[in-house]
């Protein structure tokens, strides 16, 4: 079991969410007030491709444990909401969960994780650098993306810092998280 450190939303098109007491997750649609709200894409590069696919990132997860990481780099500015996600966990190896993993965050909200955050050079705007840092290759030399997970919201409820996080993990054979 994890914990949630903390949660952020933000009503406009803005790279860093400040961080809040609470937010409220929304059956089929995401967080309350946050402008990646909806049941179709929000994020302005997909909408721009296809303003009618299916909203796969409703909620982005990314570990606190990154953050220490990229701080002790250099990279001191990186906190919870600095670099978009709404919900900052600890304990809990996001990158490492199958697609269709069920996070239960708090006593009411489920979300299911979709895929792999994109970074995109929004990270380069916030911090010179900041993108290859989440960034890395494995041992067969294939990309690894480390900037967090996306989720959609299964059920509702409120989430606050502090919050347990229990993860239940799909039926096998499971499969490899993709970016979405």
């Amino acid at each position: 079991m994890g914990i949630v450190e903390a949660v952020s939303r933000s009503s406009e098109y803005t790279f860093t969410k400040p961080t809040r007491t609470e937010i409220r997750l929304l059956a089929g649609l995401g967080v309350e007030g946050d402008v990646h709200q909806g049941t179709t894409v929000k994020h302005r590069s997909r909408m721009r491709r296809d303003p009618s696919a299916p909203n796969l990132r409703q909620v982005h997860l990314i570990h606190g444990e990154l953050q220490d990481e990229l701080r002790a780099a250099g990279f001191e500015e990186v906190r919870p909401g600095s670099v978009g996600e709404n919900v900052t966990t600890r304990g809990v190896d996001l990158l490492g969960l199958p697609t269709g993993t069920r996070l239960h965050l708090g006593g009411e909200a489920v979300v299911e994780v979709t895929g792999l955050r994109n970074p995109c050079a929004q990270l380069d705007g916030f911090h010179k650098g900041l993108m290859k840092a989440v960034l890395d290759r494995d041992a067969e030399g294939n990309l690894v993306r480390r900037a967090g997970v996306m989720a959609v919201v299964l059920v509702g409820g409120p989430v606050r810092p502090g919050d347990a996080i229990r993860v239940e993990l799909p039926a096998e054979p499971h499969s490899a998280l993709e970016p979405v």
